[in-house]
């Protein structure tokens, strides 16, 4: 079928459903948030889809996201007589998407507007919040998409492109010619973003851990920690920018003048979504994929599906580069650290894994598809949940872990103290020796 997921599993509870490719999660706009995409071409004729089940699916899906800032593209193209809701429906479904929906929908673009939308949007004005309302942002063109999301990201059907190629055509008379994309630049000797762990290391006298992660990590630890929603938050994409310029060119950082703690919790999921290579590597996004299919072996039992799991964690990341294992091992000692704050933060392994699962990992490929979500989640929730027996002193010969010092302590191996100053710039803050030292020399 046109639009299906291959790696979409029959026990799926709305395979019925997202078999259509209706939805999909396509990685984050400009501002960090979450990319939900509807594609109306998608829809199968009435009497092939259950409406209600449509209505399910979308809330199924949105709620692994609403707690966190996101955003939905609707690609209107292909909503014709045969698969359109009734209008008792969309009203319906409107009512059903309560506040805990409609709070943290940053924006709905809709893409290729027709007059129906414009009647439509009419008719359901009397129930539509004015600042709701607000919220609503029409493009004719798909290249009016690019100044507000990563285009290249989005999962857009082929009969919409073709589609928008036509309205270009009739638009300017002719075909757009294609734009020139510039050869790109060397890094700056300083550059902190889009750079590899390796250049990081390379210009930062052999440290493991790189600058902006450290900093981010120890500002969080010393007045984050507590901070209800943290990590859930966006910030203004021009702060971001701001940031991440003065770190490119070795300048000093000082979060406290920004006022606001979600910052370095967003330019540190902005570091990890833009390292050319996934953290987790792309050679280990099949792997990790297969990690739900433990709990479908014939003979696991309830309770032991955990250690089996965890036992598949230590497998996976035996095949990391040590580099890569390294600065693993620190971010998840203090998600780690995080999610034993929930009862103030409200950021318990789940909810952190459902905001880092995409910026750790994702195929060399395009985007990571819908039914890719859960197994990239699930294992990100076991590293921060299983922090400690993940990363512990090796169980068997060969087996991958850091060294004796996590042994016989229930306290975080990685929680570092912090110093007074402040992180402010791309100078090391002054620390107490780590236990990452026994994992740096074995490089």
């Amino acid at each position: 079928m046109a639009g299906q997921d291959p790696a979409l599993s029959t026990s799926h509870p709305f395979y019925d459903v997202a078999r259509h490719g209706i939805l999909q999660v396509a990685g984050d706009d400009r501002f960090g948030r979450r990319v939900v995409t509807f594609s109306c071409c998608r829809m199968p004729p009435s009497h092939e889809l259950d409406h209600q089940r449509l209505l399910e699916y979308l809330k199924y899906t949105l709620d692994q996201y609403v707690e966190n800032d996101y955003t939905i593209v609707y690609f209107h193209y292909g909503l014709n007589s045969r698969n359109k809701p009734s209008l008792g429906w969309l009203q319906s479904a409107y009512k059903e998407f309560d506040r805990k929906y409609k709070k943290n929908l940053k924006a709905l673009y809709v893409v290729h507007p027709t007059s129906f939308i414009k009647v439509l949007w009419n008719i359901l004005k009397p129930l539509i919040s004015h600042k709701f309302g607000k919220k609503v942002i029409y493009f004719n063109y798909l290249s009016e998409l690019h100044e507000h999301l990563k285009y290249d990201q989005l999962v857009i059907p082929p009969e919409v492109l073709r589609y928008d190629e036509k309205l270009q055509s009739l638009h300017e008379g002719r075909t757009p010619p294609p734009t020139k994309t510039p050869p790109p630049r060397p890094p700056l000797p300083t550059q902190q973003f889009g750079v590899s762990l390796q250049y990081l290391k390379d210009k930062n006298q052999g440290e493991l851990i790189p600058p902006v992660l450290r900093f981010t990590v120890t500002y969080l630890r010393e007045k984050g920690l507590r901070t209800e929603g943290l990590f859930r938050r966006s910030a203004s994409v021009q702060t971001v920018r701001e940031i991440q310029r003065l770190y490119n060119q070795g300048k000093p950082v000082n979060f406290d003048d920004y006022g606001d703690i979600h910052i370095p919790a967003v330019i540190l999921k902005t570091f990890l979504r833009e390292l050319p290579q996934p953290l987790l590597t792309f050679q280990a996004y099949e792997q990790i994929l297969g990690i739900t299919s433990l709990s479908r072996e014939p003979h696991a039992v309830p309770g032991v599906e955990s250690s089996l799991r965890v036992t598949r964690c230590r497998q996976i990341l035996r095949s990391l580069p040590e580099h890569n294992y390294v600065v693993l091992c620190y971010l998840m000692g203090f998600l780690h650290a995080v999610s034993r704050e929930s009862i103030f933060n409200k950021m318990n392994s789940s909810n952190l894994a459902c905001v880092f699962g995409l910026n750790l990992i994702w195929p060399s490929q395009g985007v990571s598809s819908l039914s890719a979500l859960v197994p990239l989640n699930m294992f990100t929730e076991l590293l921060i949940e299983y922090y400690e027996k993940i990363f512990s002193t090796p169980e068997a010969p060969g087996e991958r872990g850091l060294a004796p010092w996590e042994q016989g302590s229930r306290a975080a191996p990685l929680q570092e103290a912090v110093p007074q100053t402040q992180a402010t710039g791309l100078t090391k803050p002054t620390l107490p020796p780590s236990p990452l030292m026994a994992a740096r020399r074995r490089l």
